[in-house]
């Protein structure tokens, strides 16, 4: 088991820096434009497949890194870039994971390359687990996977919303209840492959930021997907399912479902974005701070403007340690006793909302004007405390886990 370092060795620099190159040269000068467009910036993302960011073994190299701080280094960098076109990027990430998380080594090795593509054809995935009415709280969740033992098929009806790629992604994962007496516990994840009859794209939403990344409702209807297509496959569902069901009566500890599990193996990821976005606001506005003069002398002279620096830089720095520490400690195995996952994307989610509020005061009028990027930034950053769990959601998890009380 690797040390906890903050000290990257010379190959993760390397990524890094490239990485780097990448969110300044290509997505920083595209950011506005798809950010007025609200389209998905295609152009961008196959640029990203073009130089090997944008695929498979790039998010595989990333993911299975010992240290744990491939991903949480790669998100950062690209979110400096900008928010809505790096979600673009690492969104179809999301559902790969949903399939590392629960699926068998034959359905990884099958459909995780179905989701990128490659360089002249790229592919998005969509990971479908909100509803309409079952956002945080996931035991409402209404769709309804139906097994069909004659035909060896999963049948599923409902709605699903708020779905990264939803509707135009070439695979979508889709989360659905298989027992609805068991509430949260009675969930299972489900392939829905390429052309799947029955699945259609809802509404698209026109949103307040991120607005370089498609979000919109899938409908499904009398989709039929093969039982293979059930992650994890059916025997493992039933063990599941059936040891739910022994602790349900003995009032027993929770069991995890699979949405569950996918959220918490992304939250310190979702952290490491936020921290991306906070430090690309404070970089902006230290170099305003730096050069803008007033009263005969540069702003960052005056106390009121430099110690406001001074606390966005210190805590863009915190944020970044829970996100590594939370990181590190998931790969390497070391259960979250504290919510250590939580924690990371709780106080980083945070963080992005306040630094990007304190860079728009710091640029005066100018930041609250399009001509400069920290109004783009502020807008981005409002998503990080509500996806993936809100950060009242976040705060409800690590008071749980920390009392150990059922805590509403």
């Amino acid at each position: 088991m690797p040390e906890f370092t903050m000290d990257l060795n010379e190959e993760q620099k390397e990524v890094r820096d490239w990485l780097h190159g990448f969110a300044a040269d290509v997505i920083r000068p595209a950011a506005a434009e798809w950010d007025e467009r609200e389209e998905t910036p295609w152009p961008v993302i196959q640029e990203a497949a073009k130089v090997g960011i944008y695929s498979l073994d790039f998010y595989a190299q990333q993911y299975f890194d010992p240290t744990g701080l491939g991903i949480p280094m790669a998100m950062e960098e690209l979110f400096w870039g900008d928010a809505g076109i790096a979600l673009s990027i690492v969104g179809t990430g999301l559902a790969a994971v949903g399939v590392l998380a629960n699926g068998t080594e034959e359905q990884i090795g099958t459909w995780i390359p179905q989701m990128y593509g490659d360089a002249s054809d790229v592919k998005v995935a969509a990971f479908c687990s909100s509803e309409p009415d079952a956002g945080s709280d996931v035991a409402s969740m209404r769709t309804r996977a139906v097994y069909d033992e004659a035909k060896d098929e999963w049948v599923i009806n409902g709605t699903k919303t708020w779905a990264t790629n939803g509707g135009i992604a070439n695979v979508h994962v889709v989360v659905a209840v298989v027992d609805p007496e068991l509430g949260s516990k009675g969930h299972a994840s489900f392939i829905v492959p390429p052309n799947t009859p029955g699945l259609s794209q809802g509404q698209k939403f026109k949103k307040h930021g991120i607005r370089a990344s498609h979000t919109a409702e899938v409908v499904l209807e009398d989709v039929r997907v093969p039982g293979s297509c059930l992650l994890g496959g059916k025997e493992r569902l039933d063990e599941r399912l059936a040891r739910a069901r022994e602790k349900a009566k003995a009032g027993g500890e929770r069991v995890k479902n699979a949405a569950m599990a996918t959220f918490e193996a992304s939250r310190p990821a979702v952290g490491a974005m936020a921290v991306g976005t906070a430090r690309a606001a404070y970089e902006v506005a230290l170099d305003y701070a730096r050069t803008r003069e007033q009263f005969g002398r540069p702003i960052i002279d005056n106390q009121g403007v430099a110690f406001q620096l001074a606390d966005m830089r210190t805590s863009v720095d915190a944020a970044r340690l829970l996100v590594w520490r939370a990181s590190w400690m998931a790969v390497n195995g070391k259960p979250f006793t504290a919510a250590e996952g939580s924690m990371s994307k709780l106080f980083a989610s945070e963080t992005a909302k306040k630094v990007t509020a304190q860079a728009i005061q710091i640029l005066g009028g100018n930041g609250y004007t399009r001509e400069y990027p920290v109004e783009r930034m502020h807008r981005d950053a409002a998503i990080y405390t509500i996806f993936e769990g809100t950060s009242e959601i976040q705060r409800l998890v690590i008071a749980r886990t920390l009392s150990g009380m059922p805590i509403r």
